[in-house]
């Protein structure tokens, strides 16, 4: 399959035009320059032709980051076969976009200079100026008007090779561009989110709520994935900002998939990549970082969403934690975001290389004291910076997968509750007698336990908490947690 590569400066639409050509708000777009960061692929049809189409980051200079940015997409651009190099036909040609041009072209490849935002016929004189740059594949376009696209289309297509061409079925979605002046902060926290009235000023979204899709792009980042498929395995990567998520993620599939810098938020977009691992197909999505709601700006609100949305969507969730820092009460609400979608877990100690070695037993006690909602996590300790320990953490993703995909025979788990029941009687409520007759497992992933009872009120969340732990100690649920639900016989 041929890889298409949208190449340009910051803010000249590339991520725009990546959206139009997938037919689906995917990535973000804003007028902050630097909104994309990591290179995001998705395979698309141009014409009738399959493509993978790259949105790149945009080639700026001047920090840290931003030259990590420009680094990453230039890697993007030499590995491609096509190069759309994007340009804002508002001003005028840079010298800086025709000496990059100009070293893209001498690599050989299908390469086109796109124009964009040519918004009426009235502009279509300002593309003269740009045959300066030496080449005939020149495309004026708008694509927040779809102006001017078929030809650009076309030209695509012809450079794909036939034995590229598929049918495709169904028809192309209406694009809208999602802007910071769109819904104002005041309405997207009250909508979005709400604070628990103890803690320290982290917001976090309410799963309660209807995500608002004509405010929000549908999540959609894993193509072809079936929850009930064990032998695919989705994990969002979640933590803090500056926790090494993008790090790890770079460990994890063994090359510089993710902007890493020390700027706190480099990830904007969830970036996703699949891995097959034993037999097993591993989807990785490293997600924005989360930060106390006072220090949320702009761009990042979207971010958020993504992030909220990829954990409702995941099976597993890598909680990641600096080892070499305090923890703060940030760190547990995030983790409590992990709880709140039953996902099977890890927590990984990233930098353990740096902490304090004196201290490592009470780091590895703190976890377990903050973090007590997450008492079946198991707590990997890693540095995803040299890669310590990070080959161990693919064998434990594939041990808690199956931990969170099994079933249990009914005949096994009423033995267990069975031998509970003569340790600790129910207790009676209101002087009524209170019976289990049978429990049986009715979904996987996460184990879901059906107690069959004469009076589901009267399963008290202390004796549930008791029956957990039996289970827990008969079977392997390391990982997982374990979901009861009480219920009368002949209820559904």
């Amino acid at each position: 399959m041929k890889k298409v590569a949208i190449i340009g400066r910051p803010n000249v639409g590339k991520s725009s035009l990546f959206n139009r050509l997938i037919k689906k708000r995917d990535a973000i777009t804003s007028e902050q320059a630097g909104t994309t960061r990591d290179v995001k692929r998705r395979n698309t049809i141009i014409i009738n032709k399959q493509v993978e189409l790259l949105d790149t980051g945009g080639l700026d200079k001047g920090c840290e980051l931003f030259d990590k940015i420009k680094e990453m997409s230039l890697k993007a651009a030499y590995k491609a076969d096509i190069i759309l190099y994007m340009v804002d036909g508002k001003g005028i040609p840079e010298e800086e976009d025709k000496k990059l041009f100009y070293e893209l072209q001498s690599m050989g490849k299908d390469m086109a200079l796109v124009v964009n935002k040519i918004d009426n016929d009235k502009m279509k004189e300002k593309l003269w100026d740009y045959y300066e740059f030496g080449t005939d594949a020149i495309f004026g376009i708008s694509v927040s008007h779809n102006r001017n696209t078929v030809e650009l289309l076309e030209w695509i297509a012809s450079k794909v090779p036939d034995s590229d061409i598929v049918k495709e079925d169904g028809e192309e979605q209406e694009l809208t561009k999602i802007t910071e002046d769109e819904i104002s902060d005041d309405d997207f926290f009250a909508k979005y989110s709400h604070t628990d009235e103890e803690d320290d000023g982290f917001t976090y979204w309410d799963e309660s709520e209807e995500v608002d899709n004509s405010i929000f792009a549908q999540n959609d980042l894993i193509k072809q994935f079936d929850e009930n498929d064990v032998n695919h395995i989705k994990i969002a990567i979640i933590g803090r900002t500056n926790v090494g998520k993008s790090s790890l993620l770079n460990a994890l599939l063994g090359e510089e998939r993710s902007v890493v810098s020390s700027v706190a938020g480099t990830t904007i977009d969830p970036i996703d990549e699949t891995v097959n691992y034993k037999d097993k197909q591993i989807t990785f999505v490293d997600t924005a970082g989360l930060r106390r709601r006072g220090k949320i700006l702009g761009i990042e609100k979207y971010a958020l969403m993504r992030t909220t949305e990829m954990l409702e969507s995941a099976n597993m969730a890598l909680i990641v934690l600096d080892a070499s820092e305090p923890f703060l009460d940030l760190d547990e609400k995030i983790a409590g975001l992990v709880d709140s979608n039953r996902l099977a877990s890890i927590i990984v100690l990233n930098k353990w290389d740096i902490s304090k070695k004196e201290e490592h037993d009470k780091i590895l006690k703190e976890v377990r004291d903050r973090f007590k909602f997450l008492a079946y996590a198991p707590i990997i300790t890693l540095s995803a910076l040299s890669h310590q320990r990070v080959d161990k953490l693919h064998e434990m993703i594939l041990e808690i997968n199956e931990n969170y995909s099994q079933r249990i025979s009914t005949s096994k788990i009423n033995e267990v509750v069975e031998k509970a029941l003569r340790r600790h009687t129910l207790p009676s409520v209101s002087g009524q007698v209170i019976r289990i007759y049978y429990a049986t497992q009715y979904e996987t992933r996460p184990p879901k336990i059906a107690i069959i009872m004469n009076k589901p009120s009267g399963l008290h969340f202390t004796y549930r908490r008791y029956l957990t732990n039996k289970l827990r100690e008969a079977f392997n649920f390391t990982g997982t947690p374990v979901l009861f639900k009480a219920k009368k016989k002949g209820e559904k």
